[in-house]
């Protein structure tokens, strides 16, 4: 308890002269299943095993040139998205962790940006999940029609709402049409050429003179030391690197490649309070 004292998760309190005790902080409530900020889910399914083993795999990754089987895979058997779809219980605690950190991040993205859904009347969260963001979103907006997009076995599952459709689907064959597509935490999963893959099919979801795509993910600042968030990003690099076959995060110099070969001609970042930044691209 010491530790945690140090590190400002739980605060120590005398309580009489012989006895002290321990009381929650903002940290430690973080930790709260059900919280409002409860980050309890995606620390439970990053210390899983499941989760942990692929990590000694990792160096056979970085030495081995042309292994592009993910140290996941190596570990568990499956990619992630197969052994999330072969697993009940690891789906539902990563799509539980992913709305943790939905909650955070819209929230922050509502705050940071508001002016990004304006004028947008219908939205489509790609790679949506159990539709957390969206939900949180067209509260926020409430005249946003909403499209909660995925995998058919991930829709079934999601919360159903008067102001949300879930379809099941594929982003990389064909995504709903909408005045604007919504991507928070997918692209990273993938790497440039299936990006560019899922960038076009969001162009062509999107009206000509109106439409554009809204990117919420890590914009990677390699030079920049101190900053606690830049470090967050490139752990989150590494992790990329881990779990999935190809991921990364990106540079802006990456993001302006993706983009401009999927056929948008300008985009702009504004940061937010959290790890992501909020990209806007137009066609």
């Amino acid at each position: 308890m010491r530790f945690m004292v140090h590190d400002r998760i739980f605060k120590q309190e005398p309580i009489n002269q012989h006895t002290v005790g321990f009381s929650s902080t903002p940290l430690s409530r973080c930790l709260i299943k059900g919280g409002e900020k409860s980050m309890a889910a995606l620390i439970l399914l990053m210390s899983s095993p499941t989760c942990l083993a692929p990590w000694h795999s990792l160096s056979a990754r970085v030495l081995e040139t042309g292994n592009n089987i993910s140290p996941f895979e190596v570990a568990n058997g499956k990619d992630l998205w197969s052994y999330a779809e072969a697993n009940p219980d690891f789906r539902e605690l990563f799509n539980n962790a992913m709305g943790c950190d939905a909650r955070l991040t819209v929230q922050a993205t509502i705050e940071g940006c508001p002016e990004v859904f304006d004028g947008v009347e219908s939205l489509v969260d790609v790679g949506g999940g159990n539709g957390t963001a969206l939900s949180l979103l067209v509260k926020a907006f409430p005249w946003i029609r909403g499209i909660n997009f995925d995998l058919p076995h991930v829709v079934a599952v999601a919360a159903k709402s008067d102001s949300i459709e879930n379809v099941g689907g594929d982003m990389f064959m064909s995504i709903p049409n909408v005045d604007a597509a919504f991507l928070m935490w997918v692209l990273h999963d993938w790497d440039d050429e299936e990006c560019i893959k899922i960038l076009k099919k969001c162009r062509e979801a999107i009206p000509e003179y109106k439409g554009k795509v809204i990117i919420v993910e890590a914009v990677l600042e390699e030079d920049k030391e101190g900053d606690e968030l830049g470090a967050v990003g490139l752990m989150l690099d590494m992790m990329m690197m881990a779990i999935t076959n190809k991921g990364k995060e990106r540079t802006l110099k990456e993001w302006s490649y993706v983009l401009r070969q999927s056929g948008f001609t300008r985009f702009n970042v504004k940061p937010i309070r959290a790890v992501q930044s909020v990209i806007e691209a137009y066609p």
